[in-house]
């Protein structure tokens, strides 16, 4: 199946270190060469990258590594081809626009029925279950929210609900952002790391590079990143259980949702 990767930080911050161990994963250290596609979110606008060959060869995957774009929100996806075709226009992440503001989602696993699933005010332009599943969940939340609720965690429950669905329909791995908060919703594998001040060195797991943080950070800073496997070999990455949704805002978990109790503590 796919690979995922996510980035909340709470000042800009570029992705290159991680994104270096990732895209090695992408038809060198793992089998995922259908395509990869990168989203950064960054003063108020939006930037994307997509390509359907492998990111361990793709010219466009090194010009990410050398070009350290700030953001505050990333959102990477490299892919593992189960339903479509290998075209540009099945390549995560997919982007639809709610509530004036742009929505990325890139999803990992692998759904059956999903051709059943309600559309709303979203089509697909490919042929994948997930872009099918991000048409539907989208539109399911435009429908119950047809402007943006003004308490969120009636969103982040919502939200929570539609994923449960959709896990109930096979693996289904999330990330989702509206370039404000980062939600991570858990089937079968995702962990995280947060790094804070006292900054140490991390070392790739996937490709021969160390970095120390204290070189590139200041006292303040705080940047978490996802992955569906731990990119470093070196640091301790917390995996999320299966059925749980975090809300990610500036690098720090703002609530968590699990199957047991969807109205979990805030934090």
């Amino acid at each position: 199946m796919c690979e995922l990767l996510g980035m909340s930080a709470n000042v800009p911050t570029d992705i290159c270190f991680s994104f270096a161990g990732f895209l090695h994963r992408g038809g060198g250290t793992g089998p995922h060469r259908d395509g990869w596609g990168i989203a950064f979110y960054e003063q108020g606008g939006y930037r994307e990258f997509r390509d359907p060959h492998p990111s361990v060869d793709s010219p466009i995957a090194r010009l990410i590594c050398d070009y350290p774009i700030k953001s505050h929100v990333v959102i990477s996806h490299i892919r593992q081809a189960n339903v479509g075709e290998v075209t540009l226009s099945n390549t995560h992440p997919f982007t639809r626009e709610m509530w004036g503001r742009p929505w990325c989602y890139a999803h990992n696993g692998q759904l059956s029925g999903w051709q059943s699933l309600p559309l709303g005010s979203y089509t697909p332009v490919g042929t994948t279950d997930s872009e099918h599943a991000c048409c539907f969940l989208l539109g399911e939340i435009r429908r119950i929210f047809p402007v943006p609720p003004d308490d969120p965690r009636r969103l982040w429950q919502t939200l929570h609900a539609l994923c449960e669905r959709l896990r109930g329909l096979g693996v289904f791995n999330l990330l989702l952002s509206d370039g404000d908060y980062l939600y991570t919703y858990c089937t079968t594998k995702l962990a995280h790391i947060t790094r804070r001040a006292p900054f140490g060195e991390a070392e790739l797991s996937d490709a021969e590079l160390t970095v120390n943080f204290v070189e590139h950070t200041t006292p303040d800073d705080i940047v978490s990143v996802i992955a569906t496997e731990p990119l470093t070999h070196n640091e301790q990455w917390q995996r999320m259980v299966p059925g749980e949704l975090l809300v990610w805002k500036d690098g720090e978990i703002q609530a968590r949702y699990t199957s047991e109790n969807q109205a979990a503590n805030s934090a």
